[in-house]
C-alpha cells in the first residue's frame, strides 16, 4: 500500500462528503451558484485542516476568477507529504439547483506532478473500459470503434449503450452511432461519472464519446488508472484566444492524450460523493441530527475500489439509532 493511499486516501474523501453535504443543502432552490459556492467553501474549509502539502492544479479557475480552490492555491497545514489536487467540487451544477440526478463532487490526488496541469477548455473525448483498452482509436470512425467494443465486451452492436452530451455539436457523432446500430444516452451535463460506468460491469454504459470539458477529462484520465480502462482526448479548442492559448502553451492541436499523460502520477487517489442520484452513488439523504452520504474511494497503489456509506452526525441529542 502506497504512503498517499495510506495516509491519505480517507481523509480526501472526507473533502468530497463535506462538499457534497454542503451542496446538497443548497440544492433544490433553483441556484446552481449558491450550491457551487456551499460545495467549494466546505471542501477548502476540510482541506485546511489535512495534514498534507497540497497545491490545487486543476481547480475552479485562476487566482483572478476564483476566491478558493483555484489553480495554484496551497492547502492543508503544509505537514507532510506535497500533493497536487485536481478537484471539481460539484459537477453537474444546475441538476443540483433543480434535485435533479447525477450530481457529484469528486477530486483526484497525486503525488507533486503526476496530475496533466493543461488549459482549461473543451475536449473531444473516447472512454473504454478494461476490455476495449488499447484497441480504439479517437480519430476512428464511430461505426469501427463500436465493433471493437462490441467484440471485447462478446455482445452484440445493438446491445451497447454509448453516452454523449446534449449539445447541438454532437448532432452528426449522435447520428453515426445511432446508424452504427448501437444506443444513445444523451445526458444534459457531466460525462465523468458516465466514464467511470463505462468501466464497471452492469451499470449499462460501455462507452462515452464526445466534446466535454478538459478538466473533467483529467479526473476521468485518474479514474482509468485505478479501473484500468482508457481516455484518450484531444483539446478542442472553441476559438482564436484559446488557439492561441494553446500556442503560447507549446501544445500540439492535434495531439491524443492518453490516460497516462494526462494522470501520469505513480500514487494516485479518486474520490467522489454523490450529492444527488445517480447510476453509481446516491444523494445526500437527510435525517434528524444528520445526515448519510454515499462514496466511490480508488487508489493505484492498492488496487481497492471502496463504495462508502457513512453515516454523519451532526447532534447526537436529535439521532434515533435505530436507523
Amino acid at each position: 500500500m502506497g504512503l498517499m493511499e495510506f495516509s491519505l486516501s480517507l481523509q480526501l474523501s472526507h473533502a468530497t462528503e463535506m462538499a457534497a453535504i454542503g451542496a446538497a443543502r443548497a440544492a433544490g432552490f433553483g441556484d446552481k451558484n449558491k450550491a457551487d459556492k456551499a460545495a467549494v467553501k466546505a471542501m477548502r474549509e476540510f482541506f485546511n485542516e489535512v495534514d498534507f502539502n497540497g497545491r490545487v492544479v486543476i481547480g475552479e479557475g485562476e487566482k483572478d476568477e476564483a476566491p478558493m480552490l483555484y489553480i495554484g492555491e496551497k492547502l492543508g497545514t503544509g505537514k507532510g507529504k506535497a500533493v497536487d489536487i485536481a478537484v471539481d467540487p460539484l459537477e453537474n451544477t444546475t441538476a443540483t439547483s433543480k434535485l435533479d440526478g447525477r450530481a457529484i463532487c469528486v477530486l483526484a490526488a497525486s503525488e507533486k506532478g503526476g496530475l496533466f496541469h493543461g488549459p482549461e477548455m473543451y475536449m473531444d473525448k473516447l472512454v473504454v473500459g478494461r476490455e476495449a483498452k488499447g484497441k480504439v482509436y479517437l480519430d476512428e470512425k464511430p461505426k469501427n470503434n463500436l465493433k471493437v467494443i462490441a467484440k471485447a465486451l462478446d455482445r452484440e452492436i445493438r446491445d451497447l449503450v454509448v453516452v454523449i452530451l446534449d449539445r447541438d455539436r454532437h448532432e452528426e457523432l449522435v447520428a453515426r452511432v445511432r446508424e452504427a446500430g448501437a444506443r444513445v444516452r444523451l445526458v444534459p451535463a457531466g460525462d465523468l461519472t458516465p466514464g467511470i460506468a463505462a468501466c464497471m460491469r452492469g451499470t449499462g454504459v460501455h462507452a462515452v464519446m464526445g466534446i466535454g470539458g478538459a478538466p473533467e477529462g483529467v479526473l476521468t484520465a485518474a479514474a482509468m488508472q485505478c479501473l484500468g480502462g482508457e481516455i484518450q482526448g484531444r483539446y478542442w479548442p472553441k476559438n482564436e484566444e484559446q488557439v492561441k492559448k494553446m500556442k503560447r502553451l507549446k501544445m500540439d492541436r492535434n495531439k491524443i492524450y492518453s490516460q497516462d499523460e494526462l494522470a501520469s502520477g505513480k500514487d494516485i487517489i479518486f474520490c467522489a460523493t454523490g450529492v444527488t442520484d445517480g447510476n453509481l452513488l446516491k444523494g445526500v439523504r437527510f435525517f434528524g441530527g444528520g445526515a448519510r452520504t454515499h462514496s466511490l474511494v480508488m487508489s493505484t497503489s492498492s488496487g481497492k475500489i471502496r463504495f462508502i456509506d457513512t453515516t454523519h452526525v451532526f447532534d447526537k441529542k436529535l439521532v434515533d439509532y435505530r436507523l
